[in-house]
């Protein structure tokens, strides 16, 4: 089964755009026991009990964006604001940190004979097992440093891999939580490969945000931490969004949001758009084929979080039912984004949002600017959209760099 990819362009690079709708996705399509043994309710409802429990704990904002919608030609505009997320700058928080919390929970019940509550877990009740354990992943930043932070916190060893292109001031802020952190030369999927190469040899547990064969437990916590992210912001809204736009990367969060969005709304769920770097896309190489299908390269590109080659075993599970489309968009674009949300208009907000936060607002502008996009996929003036900004400045340097503002006077423009 392949999918035509419908390709615009126009004499700004911000307008350049592949789109390609993906054939087996329906509304209508059933949520399946395969899907539902990788996220559901039940679990769902363990993860936000956890995570609630946790200083800090607070859900983050969603705005709207009524005078951006406007210029848009959208009804609302809504933007799920992450930066906030437990000091950490990203959605991540919810993610990473949760599944080293169920694994130490898991490798202590083993090592003591009895289940062990979540209680002790982060109360740090057993220090000597949990100094005998180490964790290990590959990251773009964002996930690192929430198994960082959650290795820190619940007392174990932490090691992460980076690959050649991740700054220094993301390495740097791994680092501050405790972890060493080893720079490995390819993309990200060659430091997965590294991350699950070394763990084998000695003796550590690999704590992803993707998965791939042979690997697939701990990306559901992972997957399930991200799912309270969705959770909050459905029950901000008043009525259901018609369109939800997500960055994908490797796909754990669009596949948490798209699964509860079907498990919600079911044949009413909002049509599901997925968005990446031209650099990257490998749903839209994937929906195209009709299978896994890997980009292979360097992946550079300026949105650092989604710079991805290969899609999660998991999240394909998912996606591959359920998200209607996948676009995919310029540098360019992602810069103008941030910008936009950093610089309102009318009543809206202003908005810290770092480069892997804005491709969904990106896409959407982009389809708005075509006719035959808009009709293929619904858009238009009764279009209700929801966004989730899934980072804030966690490059502050770049953020200014980009944007021209720093990240604090962007805020104070708010006050």
């Amino acid at each position: 089964m392949t999918s035509q990819i419908i390709r615009a362009s126009g004499t700004d690079s911000t307008d350049n755009y592949a789109l390609c709708p993906n054939p087996r996705a329906a509304k209508t399509n059933p949520w399946t026991g395969a899907q539902d043994a990788i996220l559901n309710d039940a679990n769902l409802a363990l993860a936000s009990g956890t995570i609630s429990g946790w200083p800090g704990y607070a859900p983050t904002p969603l705005h709207d964006l009524p005078a951006l919608a406007a210029e848009l030609g959208l009804a609302t505009l809504r933007y799920k604001d992450e930066g906030g997320r437990f000091g950490m700058g990203s959605f991540k928080a919810l993610g990473g940190a949760y599944a080293v919390a169920r694994l130490l929970q898991a490798e202590f019940s083993r090592e003591l004979g009895r289940p062990v509550t979540m209680d002790e877990v982060t109360g740090k009740a057993h220090p000597d097992l949990a100094a005998e354990i180490t964790v290990c992943c590959a990251t773009d930043g964002n996930h690192g440093r929430s198994v960082a932070w959650g290795a820190q916190t619940f007392g174990c060893n932490c090691v992460i891999f980076i690959h050649a292109t991740v700054s220094d001031s993301r390495k740097e802020a791994i680092a501050a939580f405790g972890a060493e952190v080893r720079r490995c030369d390819g993309n990200y999927d060659d430091s997965v490969r590294a991350a699950q190469e070394t763990a084998d040899r000695e003796g550590w547990f690999v704590v992803s945000d993707t998965s791939y064969a042979g690997y697939m437990d701990i990306p559901k916590d992972v997957m399930q931490g991200y799912e309270l992210m969705a959770a909050e912001a459905f029950d901000q809204i008043d009525q259901p969004p018609t369109h939800i736009f997500l960055q994908t990367g490797v796909g754990g969060m669009a596949a948490a949001v798209t699964a509860l969005a079907v498990r919600r709304w079911g044949a009413k769920r909002p049509a599901i758009v997925l968005c990446d770097p031209d650099q990257s896309a490998c749903y839209l190489a994937s929906f195209r084929a009709g299978i896994p299908t890997a980009v292979e390269g360097d992946l550079d590109t300026l949105m650092a979080g989604l710079a991805c080659g290969e899609v999660s075993e998991l999240a394909w599970t998912i996606l591959r039912d359920h998200a209607d489309a996948v676009v995919a968009l310029s540098d360019a674009s992602a810069v103008a984004a941030m910008r936009r949300l950093a610089r309102p208009t009318g009543q809206d907000p202003a908005i810290v949002a770092g480069e892997s936060a804005v491709a969904g607002l990106a896409g959407v502008t982009a389809l708005m600017r075509d006719a035959d996009a808009c009709a293929l996929l619904g858009l238009g003036p009764d279009a209700r959209i929801l966004l989730f900004g899934t980072e804030g400045d966690t490059d502050a340097a770049l953020y200014t760099e980009l944007v021209g503002m720093t990240a604090a006077q962007v805020r104070a423009s708010n006050t």
